[in-house]
């Protein structure tokens, strides 16, 4: 395996360079590598490949790799489909450190494409050269200079260098994002396009970028995580080294998701998931495309904040009105002004004390208050950060309420400015001097939010070894498969409280065992079949006695036959029918993108329309799942809201963490878990669980 410093070179600061399939018509994107390369300064060795050329644009041209003498750093290889796999294997038997392909249409297109993407990686493996893409649009270093793509954007004159690297799964958005920085005066270190990663990833590259001295802040553009153990090792490094780590993920939406079978994976979803991810691992995740170029600038050389008020001062009170719902909606607290600050604007016929905005609006625009406003500010012990929104002046009278913020460039506080109006120059102004702005209420308001309580990464719990009970509940459940009771005996081995339950084989059983478990009862068909025995008409509530069970009894035997004619039936569970306060319901899933997840949230048959639940990385411990449920707002009824009769909060919090413990690699064999619902009752008297469902993957359930 290429170490890491070597294949950073390779990368970002290649010396000699072939570009496979490099074409001399201009008119060609297969031009463009060669060009750019030159036309921004590559000091470097170019080596096209053209077996029909013997010079490309002024280079001398190569028949074949072969013909090329001494070491190759970097191959661009700008052919398609089975000729690029060709080329590439042609690479890692030369002993090319790092190769990247252009070309799309591998195992996003089709079979034939898959097929081929296979053989990459075979390739990959059998020589162990390093591969970026395919479908990769190029890879590009500001210092030193090294334009290696054909991404249309770098025509540019200039390319503006800087110290925030950005790796994108979208060639396409690496032009766009290039664009709008440098429209603001912000350049990079780094871009790359890693494309379908078959090799390369997202993951590892951040993790070469954290070591780089030229970069102190990492962007991140995703459609999807496929490294997710190097992604949250180069997140955590990056926090650790001071490089804040700012993502933004498609897939927000439900559109083409495909549901688990549990309830919890509709009510999570991926995205829910990749929140969790990037909480668990300390990533600032953002939600508009501008923040991508917005918010690193109010992390970078950050300290850890101290706490979540922030004032506000500004011209313009409809401007700075959007940026204070936007943080507030985001959980920071709006603190008003100080009695100093107060003191000292009252003589210029500002009242300021009256509310919680510094409103400047009527006194006008002028440098002294603005900049005597802001001093003060900073200066208050009773705020955490601080804002100024600007109105028109900063369009038409930079001088008058911009140029004096520049003064406060690298504050201790983090200081911020909002501008109203499309203020280009004033835009640039503050970003030259270091100023963090913003053109977007919204994007100023999620870079606080983020800067204030974007939390350091949380140490990964490690389970201890689970109980032999547990174990035990396992393998009963994998031979024979999982109906509910043996779901409730392996949650109740992990350490959540069930309900008392007697299993009977037929209905004639089931008046015997309700005087055994006590009455009332709940009737329910025993089915490792059936995930979901209420929809199957299996479930009956409330039974007062034996002979009214038996009787249900055998209307639920009807009714499931019906609704699932080949589902294998086990008999029934008679279970003491419980009450509590409130109905949550707890899921676990081991999503492919993240890994292991456990889910809270409002339960019982609406949960999955309510979608009222809070997602993290599990394991969890107590304290994470008291976060947890502080997160659901339909559990503020068990918190005390309104002088309501307080839920066993405590006990709940132990149930999640000992539920939780699904994660550990002993019960890899579960693909999800879902208890639904879990009763919580008063404080002091616990919680129970009344249903539950476990689903194996598919290899490890019985046949």
């Amino acid at each position: 395996m290429t170490d890491p410093k070597t294949l950073f070179a390779a990368l970002f600061e290649p010396r000699r360079i072939a570009l496979i399939g490099a074409s001399a018509d201009e008119k060609k994107t297969t031009s463009r590598p060669q060009r750019f390369l030159k036309k921004h300064g590559f000091r470097g060795e170019i080596l096209p490949v053209n077996p029909g050329r013997s010079e490309v644009l002024g280079e001398k041209a190569y028949k074949n790799l072969d013909a090329i003498e001494g070491k190759i750093d970097h191959a661009y290889i700008l052919l398609n489909g089975k000729d690029a796999v060709a080329a590439l294997e042609a690479c890692g038997r030369r002993g090319v450190t790092a190769a990247s392909i252009l070309a799309g249409g591998f195992a996003d297109g089709g079979a034939a494409g898959a097929s081929m993407q296979d053989d990459l990686s075979r390739i990959v493996r059998e020589t162990g050269i390093r591969l970026v893409g395919p479908n990769s649009i190029g890879t590009v270093s500001t210092d030193p200079a090294v334009a290696l793509t054909a991404n249309a954007a770098f025509a540019i004159d200039t390319l503006r260098a800087g110290d925030w690297a950005l790796v994108s799964q979208s060639g396409s958005l690496i032009g766009a994002l290039l664009s709008r920085a440098d429209a603001r005066g912000i350049g990079f270190s780094r871009l790359i396009s890693v494309g379908n990663e078959v090799d390369l990833a997202v993951g590892e590259i951040a993790d070469l970028l954290v070591d780089d001295p030229k970069t102190r802040a990492i962007v991140l553009f995703m459609e999807t995580l496929r490294d997710g153990d190097r992604l949250a090792r180069a997140a955590r490094r990056a926090r650790a080294a001071g490089k804040p780590m700012v993502v933004y993920k498609l897939g927000r939406s439900d559109v083409g998701q495909e549901l688990a079978k549990s309830h919890t994976g509709a009510i999570a979803g991926s995205d829910a998931t990749f929140d969790a991810f990037c909480r668990r691992h300390g990533i600032a995740r953002v939600s508009m495309f501008e923040s991508l170029i917005d918010v690193p600038a109010l992390l970078v050389d950050r300290p850890p904040a101290k706490g979540r008020r922030v004032a506000v001062a500004t011209t313009t009170g409809g401007g700075a009105a959007m940026v204070v719902d936007n943080m507030a909606m985001a959980g920071l607290d709006i603190v008003g002004p100080p009695q100093a600050l107060v003191d000292w604007l009252k003589p210029l016929g500002i009242a300021a004390g009256e509310g919680k905005l510094v409103d400047l609006t009527l006194a006008g625009a002028k440098p002294e208050i603005v900049s005597g406003t802001i001093e003060r500010l900073l200066a208050d012990n009773n705020n955490d950060a601080v804002i100024f929104v600007v109105g028109s002046s900063a369009q038409f009278n930079p001088e008058l309420a911009v140029e004096p913020l520049l003064r406060f460039a690298g504050s201790e506080k983090p200081f911020a400015v909002s501008l109203t109006p499309a203020a280009e120059k004033s835009l640039a102004l503050l970003t030259a001097a270091g100023v963090p702005a913003f053109r977007h209420p919204e994007s100023c308001a999620e870079a606080m939010t983020l800067c204030l309580l974007n939390p350091a990464p949380r140490a990964e719990p490690k389970p201890e070894a689970p109980a032999r009970a547990a174990i035990e509940a396992l393998e009963a459940g994998r031979t024979s498969g999982f109906d509910e009771r043996r779901a409730a005996a392996l949650f109740a081995a992990l350490g959540v409280p069930m309900a008392k339950a007697l299993a009977v084989l037929d209905a004639r059983r089931v008046a015997s065992a309700v005087d055994e478990v006590g009455s009332p009862v709940a009737l329910k068909i025993l089915s490792a079949d059936i995930a979901h025995k209420t929809e199957a008409g299996g479930v009956a509530l409330g039974l007062p006695d034996g002979p009214s069970a038996a009787m249900a009894a055998r209307e639920i035997e009807k009714r499931v036959k019906a609704h699932a004619p080949d589902a294998r039936l086990d008999g029934f569970l008679v279970q003491k029918m419980e009450r509590g306060l409130a109905e949550v319901i707890l899921g676990f899933r081991r999503d492919p993108l993240v890994g292991p997840t456990v889910t809270v949230g409002l339960g019982g048959v609406l949960a999955e329309i309510y979608k009222d639940a809070s997602t993290r990385i599990a394991p969890v411990d107590e304290a994470e799942a008291l976060e947890m449920i502080g997160e659901v707002k339909g559990l503020a009824t068990i918190r005390g809201y309104r002088n309501l009769p307080k839920g066993d909060v405590a006990a709940l919090a132990r149930a999640i963490a000992a539920f939780s413990m699904l994660a550990h690699s002993d019960f890899g064999e579960v693909s999800e878990a879902e208890i639904n619902p879990l009763l919580v009752k008063r404080e002091g008297e616990g919680v129970v669980a009344v249903d539950g469902l476990v689903v194996l993957k598919p290899q490890a359930s019985r046949v």
